[in-house]
Order: structure tokens, then sequence, then C-alpha cells
């Protein structure tokens, strides 16, 4: 990468590949580092009476056990409310929670004396899913409501009217690198952490709360991580909290790093979510009125349940135009690992329970629902209007008509169909299915305040550049599209630009790398940064060139005279020449996302910047003897804008699918009984592997006719969230295909996720329910 090239790669990919690329519990270890390992409970809901640790702590090479009693600040990790203590005093809420830590010279000792740990328990009734939690009352936070119109009204006037339900389960993060902290207190007492973590300031706000410590005494650094996808947000922030006590504790340097069935039982999954709805619509299918109740599974505590359950309540009409709705939604306190931030963040839920009504009404009218969900799209310029979302807010620049058209025509939709339909007719115990499903996300943190971003860029006298920003890569790419924005701005290679290792003590109180906005809020911040250097360096380049500042440019790494380019100085030259003019080379950047605003109580505003856009049209042939599907092919076409790295954003359009289709066909979370979690490893939880991804794999990148008119960084558009949910177009076609067993049908009822037994039992329903008709 010598130069600004939307077709650059990933800063890392060598680093990668050759294994070369440093991760947390990757560093070299300090002399004296110690280990933790935890003390489970064995009960999801019990009183804890007792811990005795006395065998334990003289077991050889064990420096301490901690409890909730060694906590000197405030015994809480919660992001939101404060209701996660980072070791319980008198209560366990879930199976396998951590009542103490065991820290040892090595992890093998630790965890030996863990199990010499004896501890007293009263047990209690557990709720371990949304319906025990409902049928308790059991609920995180009032209800939460986002409404248009009169939907009662509509309904009642509506000619046609389905009532019915949708559930969706959770998913597993399963990031290749588990939780990873490293921390230790130096001579000053300053605690120095290192963590997987995609939020380096709150790491520090909830070491400092627990240490009993200010901020400033705290210094947070995320070297990078191998995945996060949501599951690094808030859940590092406790793993990062109890290295800095024991760390504290014992005076030596500390490390924490789970292992894989730990990492799955200690941590929260995405929400799974009931929703229950009535729609009402018209004779040709368009949506006339819709009452959503939405339920999530927030686990023991609230952790970002409350923001994840409004994301997916505002996601419920996805791309559809829903004249009068009510969508209320509740957070159900269960028995259960906290439930956390996933990539989508509620999102896909939310259009998973849209998805469902489109085509519980389209077979309930016999016409094809891809005409009912075209049918049904925003528009813009129609009267009444049809392009505002039932929260308030216009869907500006919709694409999403022209993209649809162009998929449907791309993909040879029609033709393909007609030949599924021929090859049904044929075949009695394989059926093949096809779907097209859109997608409209809204891109910006549901906290307005998270909105925004700092920087810090250094040049150095030799015309070297340093950029810090306060963004974490987790392997999706961010510090190699800010090399790319630092240079486009700067007018310099990217081989003159060194990312730095992100860390509270250079860019301060940022936000998570989070809600797609990653490369948004600090590409913006790191081009605010560069545009500071340059108006400090055009003057003396300008002085240099005999010129006007005016007219001084930069590019292919020098600055030079806009109407004389052979009149130019050398990026280097200049800086040292800036410096001996005792100009400053360093310079910070800020950003903050304007025209945001959002009142959650009343379910209203304008949360979003704008909206990403895509569709994909999907091909299965499901066998009628197992329920095993084939993914024959995906056609996808997604909105990235004007791309800054067009690699990187094709990478995460089709990790993105595939990562949700196996939240929909195969990622399935089951507990026993006591609430133990039983599928806690790669043998028990199935991932998509190379078997699953489809055979024939189409990308596309929508080619605007004209830039967007909100100002994103270059026109470049969020990429890290949307094209997880084009795989709904995958249950869709299931659905399409498990429908062809018997074609009278009206309703397709199909479990997610749709395993295997999920599908087979779904053609067993189809083929009763066809011989009793």
């Amino acid at each position: 990468m010598t130069r600004f090239d939307r077709h650059a790669v990933h800063e890392s990919a060598v680093g990668h590949v050759t294994g070369r690329a440093v991760f947390t519990d990757e560093q070299y270890p300090s002399v004296g580092m110690l280990s933790l390992y935890p003390v489970q409970a064995p009960h999801a809901h019990a009183r804890l009476l007792r811990i005795d640790c006395a065998a334990a702590q003289a077991m050889p090479g064990v420096h301490a056990v901690l409890t909730a009693a060694d906590v000197p600040g405030e015994n809480d990790t919660g992001p939101i409310l404060h209701d996660e203590p980072l070791m319980p005093a008198d209560t366990v809420r879930y199976h396998g929670q951590a009542i103490a830590w065991v820290v040892a010279d090595t992890e093998a000792q630790a965890q030996a004396a863990a199990k010499a740990v004896r501890a007293e328990y009263e047990p209690l009734p557990a709720l371990l899913d949304i319906d025990a939690a409902i049928a308790a009352d059991s609920f995180h936070q009032a209800p939460a409501q986002v409404a248009r119109g009169d939907a009662e009204a509509a309904l009642a006037r509506a000619p046609r009217q389905l009532a019915g339900e949708v559930r969706c389960g959770g998913q597993d993060h399963f990031y290749l690198e588990t939780q990873a902290s490293w921390a230790q207190v130096d001579s000053e007492g300053f605690v120095q952490v290192v963590s997987s973590t995609q939020h380096p300031t709150e790491t520090q706000i909830i070491v400092a709360r627990v240490l009993g410590l200010p901020a400033h005494r705290v210094v947070c650094r995320s070297l990078r991580m191998g995945g996060g996808f949501g599951g690094k947000e808030t859940q590092a922030n406790a793993f990062a909290a109890i290295a800095a006590l024991a760390a504290q504790r014992t005076g030596r340097p500390v490390r924490v790093k789970l292992p894989r069935s730990l990492d799955m039982q200690l941590t929260g999954k995405r929400h799974p979510f009931l929703g229950r709805y009535r729609v009402g619509f018209d004779d040709e299918g368009r949506l006339l009125a819709l009452r959503v109740e939405l339920y999530s599974d927030g686990g023991w505590s609230c952790d970002l349940s409350p923001p994840v359950l409004m994301r997916a309540m505002v996601h419920v009409d996805n791309a559809y135009y829903l004249p009068d709705v009510r969508i209320v939604g509740r957070i159900c306190k269960t028995n259960l690992a906290s439930n956390t931030a996933f990539r989508g963040f509620g999102g896909p839920q939310g259009m998973l329970v849209g998805e469902e009504i489109l085509d519980r009404v389209a077979r309930a009218l016999g016409v094809p629902p891809e005409t009912v969900r075209e049918r049904n799209l925003y528009r813009a310029g129609e009267t009444p209007d049809r392009n505002q979302t039932p929260y308030g807010q216009p869907v500006v620049d919709n694409h999403l008509p022209q993209l649809w058209s162009q998929l449907l025509r791309d993909s040879d939709f029609a033709a393909r169909r007609e030949r599924l339909r021929r090859f049904n007719e044929t075949s009695a115990q394989a059926k093949r299915g096809l779907a097209i499903t859109p997608v409209k996300f809204g891109i910006s943190f549901n906290k307005v305040d998270y909105n925004q971003a700092g920087a810090l860029v250094h040049v150095y006298t030799d015309g070297s550049v340093q950029l810090n920003h306060g963004g974490t890569e987790m392997g999706q790419g961010l510090h190699s599209k800010m090399l790319v924005v630092a240079s486009r701005v700067l007018g310099v290679s990217i081989d003159r630009i060194r990312v730095m290792v992100t860390s509270t003590d250079k860019v301060p109180n940022t936000s998570a790398t989070a809600a797609s906005s990653g490369s948004d809020l600090n590409g913006q911040a790191v081009k605010a940064a560069c545009e500071t250097l340059l108006a400090r360096l055009a003057p003396v380049a300008a002085q240099k060139l005999d010129a006007t500042a005016e007219d001084i440019v930069f590019a292919d790494d020098h600055a030079q005279v806009r109407d004389a380019p052979q009149r130019r100085i050398g990026f280097a030259e200049l800086a040292a020449a800036a410096y001996a003019a005792r100009i400053s080379l360093s310079a910070t950047g800020f950003y903050r996302t304007p025209g945001l605003s959002w009142d959650p109580a009343a379910g209203h505003g304008h949360p979003f910047y704008y909206y990403a856009f895509g569709a994909a049209v999907s091909e299965v042939e499901v066998c009628g003897y197992t329920g095993i599907h084939q993914l024959r092919r995906v056609d996808v076409l997604h909105d990235v804008g004007r791309s800054l790295i067009e690699a990187i954003d094709r990478g995460q359009i089709e990790g993105g699918f595939v990562q949700g289709l196996g939240w929909l066909t195969c990622e399935e979370l089951r507990w026993d009984a006591s609430g133990r979690l039983l599928t806690d490893a790669p043998s028990t939880y199935k991932i998509p592997t190379v078997g699953e991804v489809p055979e024939d794999f189409r990308v596309s990148l929508f080619e605007r006719s004209s830039p967007p008119t909100t100002e994103v960084i270059f026109h470049s558009k969020a990429v890290g969230e949307p094209p997880l949910m084009l795989a709904l177009s995958v249950r869709e076609a299931i659905r399409d295909a498990v429908a062809a067993f018997s074609p009278s049908s009206d309703r397709v009822e199909l479990a997610s996720p749709s395993t295997p037994e999920a599908i087979h039992a779904a053609i067993e329903r189809m083929r009763t329910d066809g011989s009793a008709a």
C-alpha cells in the first residue's frame, strides 16, 4: 500500500497468516506473572451462605483467593445499571457464576486450587427461559414502546387480520480469541491493563470503579482482538477488573485467559426473543396496521439489554412501511448469563419478526412472498408519505426500490423461480426454495452520547506519521481504513504512517468500536486532526514555494502549487522546515455525529445518521427424510457507498452473511433443567463450516447514481453489521422449500434456528396438515 487505494489490503494480513500478530495473551510475560481461575457456582439461583478458602490457600503456588470481600471499591461491573457484582456477596444468579477467583503461579495450579474451595448454598427457584420470566412477572426495567397512529383502530378497520408468534434463539460470539486481560500495578500505583476489549474507556472506568481509584490512575490498552462481534463491548470489563484486583492485591502482574468452555459458560450471548403480533392488511398484501409485543431474554443482569431491545423495536419494520403501529418491548430477567451486544444489536431479532409477518401475509393471500415484500417497501416521493419510520425519521437516501429491482434482474430470479417449480413438481423427497429479503439498518449508536470520536496524529521531522484513534481493531480492518483516511488527507503514502495501539492515555473518553460506526466516527476524527496539521503546514510550504497557502495542495508525498505541480517540496523536508519554524506537528481531532436525537420514553426521534441498504437472494434444497438443507446459491447486492477498501468490505459482507447463517440454521444453545449450559464447546455448539458456505456465492456492491446527502467519510457507508441480516433470505428460502411439501398450506411454522431437526419437524407438520386438508 503506497498510496490511497480502494483496493488496499488489511494492514495486519501478513501478521495474521504468519502468526507474528500479537494478541493480549501472546505478549512476552512479565517476571513473576500470576494466573487466575474461577470458582464456579453449581446452581442457577441460590443464596451463598459461606465460602471456605483455607484448603485452597494452602496449596502450592497459590497467592490469594479473591472474593467479594476483597473488592476495595464498588463491587460492580454493570455498564448501565449498577446491578452486576464482580463476585456475588450473598446470591448466585446463574449456573457457573464465578463466586471467587484463585490467583496462583500457573493456571494449572489455580484450577486445581479452585476445586478445593468449599462453598455452602441454599438453592432457590430459577427462571430459565422467557416463558418462565413472563409467568413470574420477572423483568428488567419498565416496558418500552414505539408507536405511530392508532394501531388498534386500524386493526379493527383492516379487511384482513392475522395473529401469531415467533421465537428466535441466542448465539454465542465464538470469537477465535477468548476473553483475555493482563494487568499490573507500577511503582507509582498506576494500574496498567491490556485487555481484549472493544471499549477501552469503559474497561478503564470499570477497573477504576472496582479498585476505588480515579480514572486517571488506570490506563487500558487494546492491542488487537481475535474477533469481538459485540461480545467484548461490555463483557471484557469483568475480566480486566478481576485481573487488576489480583495485581493490586498481590503486587504482581496477573493474567486471565479463559478456556473455550469457561468463556461460553461465563459470558452472555445474543438475546433470544419472543415476538407476538397481530397484523392487518388488504387484499393485495399491503400492511395497514401492526401490533407487536417483543420479549428479550436479558439474563441475570441488565448489561446492554435496554438499547438492544430498543434497536430490535425500531427494526421490526426492516424495509417496510407501517402506517399504524404499536410495538411494546420487555426485557425478561432470568437466571442465565447476562446477554449482551452481538453483531446487529437486536436488529436481526426485530427483522426476523418482521419477515415472519410478511411471509404469513403472503401465504394467507396465496401471493408470492417476494411480491408482498416489494409492495410494502419504503418509497420516497409517494402520497401519502410512505418513507417515514414509525419512530418519526425519514428514510434518507432510500435506494431500496432500485436495489431490489436490480437484484431481481441480476439474480435471474423469475426464471429460477420457474425452474424450482418444475423441480418440485417432479421431486417427492427433495424440495428447493427461493427467497429474496431486504435490509434497512440504521447507523449510529442508540445512545446519542456515544456518537463521538477522537484522534491524535503526530508528524515527525523525517516525515513519518504516527496515528492514534479511539477505535479498536478486531480483524474488521478499522486500522486499515484509518490508514487510508490519513493517507488521503495528508497526501502521503500509507508506508509513512503507523497506527498505534489503542490506549486511553492517548485518546480519552472514547466510545466502543461497535454499532458499525467505527470507520464513520474515527475516520472523521482522523480527518479533522490531519486537516489541522495541513492548515499549519500549508503556510510553511507556501513560503518555501513562493505561493499562497490557499494554492498549496498535498499529494504524492509532496506539498505542491495547485496550478504548477512542478513547484513542490517533499513532505519530509516540509516537516523539518515546520519544526525549524516552531510549528506544532501534533494535532488532535474530534467528531460528533450531527442531527441525532432520541427520546427513549416516547420512542421517537432521529436516532440514525443514515441507513445501510442491501438485499439477498438465497436458494436452498431440503431433504424430506432428514431435514438437512443445502445452500445452493446466494446473490447479494449491498450498498457500501464508495468503499474505502473494497476487499475488506467484501470480506465483511461475506463474513457477516455466514455468521447470520449460523444464527439462523445451526447455532443452537441448550441448557439442562438446572440451568447448566450444555453447548459449551465446538463439539456441542455447531458454528458454520466450509460445508455450510454457499456453493455459489455472488457478492456485488450497489453503484448509486449520486453520493449520500449525509457527510459520511469519503462517501463510504458502514458495513460491519448490516450484512448479517441478509442471511434472513436463507431462512425464508428454507421456509419456501418446506412449503413445497404441501403447496396448498397457508402457513409454514419454522423454528429458529432452523436446524435439521427443526426443518424435519416443519416438513412433518406440513405433510400432516396437507393430509388433513
